[in-house]
């Protein structure tokens, strides 16, 4: 299969350029130039078109003249961009698979919700980003408005795994690791919902092979794993004397701690998040959606981490992970 990647050096990007290249896909990818090829995929055949795709004419000189089988996007600013890229895509390639997200859905989420629920409403051609919901919305009407069935739209939910800038499985793995007594939000039976961004490179490029369009939420079934088990798993992995305290929900509110920020991951139950950790995906496991375990998504992004580091993580979402002195305060306060 011919791919073009719009991106492809970060996180899921990055995922969908190695097992393009483990698969043997011709892959050329678009990007600014600033950051190198993914180790692995250097010299590995992928061609490497420099422009900054929010630049329309010099997207539309690295595109020109060009044609592809598929094309996977993973833009999460302005709408308007993708709309741009779209055109300029228009007649050459076959197949548009974006990877959107479940925030596209009006808030709160019900719980059990599936594609049908109802979604923001967002413009195509919009130049706002600093709305995410709106952001990814505006970005799937832009590639439906041009590819329409030939569209998949991947609305993933929380997304882990190696090469993740956002922060959250590595702030876990980096807290683990200096052992002690840890924070351990909410109950260990706490049900989690999840996708290894390996795996929502493996689906996407499958569904691009099989012709597969439409909206799909591509998460894995709710309790794949609980938060025990990923705290459990964190401490296996990483070898640490971490002692897990496992601290009420109410308590972690009192001391006016944030769930999914400073306590990544972790939401409390009972609450308008349910509907992030309970949403029906069974419309992409029955088009061939597989989660792999927890422990290897785990394990990888330790060995990731202590092989390149530390990633840079990304401006443009808020930070994550919870102050020392903070942690600190509650854990005395339990004692």
């Amino acid at each position: 299969m011919r791919l073009l990647v719009l991106g492809g050096t970060h996180f899921v990007g990055r995922a969908v350029v190695e097992e393009a290249v483990r698969r043997g896909d011709e892959v050329t990818i678009v990007n600014r130039g600033r950051s190198p090829l993914p180790p692995g995929t250097a010299g590995a055949g992928v061609e490497t078109l420099v422009a900054d795709r929010a630049d329309r004419e010099a997207l539309r000189a690295a595109l020109d003249g060009r044609e592809w089988d598929a094309v996977v996007d993973t833009w999460s600013g302005a709408p308007k961009v993708v709309a741009e890229a779209c055109g300029l895509l228009d007649g050459r390639v076959g197949h548009y698979g974006y990877v959107s997200s479940r925030s596209v859905h009006s808030w709160p989420i019900p719980p059990g919700a599936d594609e049908s629920a109802q979604v923001v409403e967002s413009d195509p051609d919009s130049e706002a980003a600093d709305d995410y919901a709106e952001a990814k919305r505006g970005g799937e009407l832009a590639v439906l408005r041009v590819f329409g069935e030939r569209a998949l739209l991947a609305r993933a939910g929380l997304v882990i795994g190696p090469y993740e800038n956002i922060g959250r499985l590595p702030w876990w793995l980096r807290r683990v690791e200096r052992g002690g007594r840890v924070l351990a939000p909410g109950r260990p039976g706490r049900p989690l919902q999840y996708i290894d961004a390996r795996d929502i490179a493996i689906w996407m490029l499958g569904a691009a092979q099989r012709g597969v369009g439409g909206a799909f939420n591509t998460v894995s079934h709710p309790g794949h794993a609980t938060m025990g088990e990923l705290l459990d798993e964190i401490i296996r992995v990483t070898g640490s004397d971490a002692e897990l305290v496992w601290t009420p929900a109410e308590v972690i509110e009192e001391a006016g701690i944030a769930a999914w920020t400073e306590l990544p991951v972790w939401l409390p139950e009972g609450g308008e998040e349910d509907g992030l950790h309970d949403g029906d995906v069974s419309a992409a496991h029955e088009a061939g959606l597989v989660c792999r375990p927890l422990r290897e998504t785990v394990a990888d992004t330790w060995e990731w981490l202590k092989v390149e580091g530390d990633p840079a993580l990304r401006a443009d979402r808020p930070s994550v992970g919870l102050d020392p002195a903070k942690e600190a305060k509650v854990l005395d306060g339990l004692t």
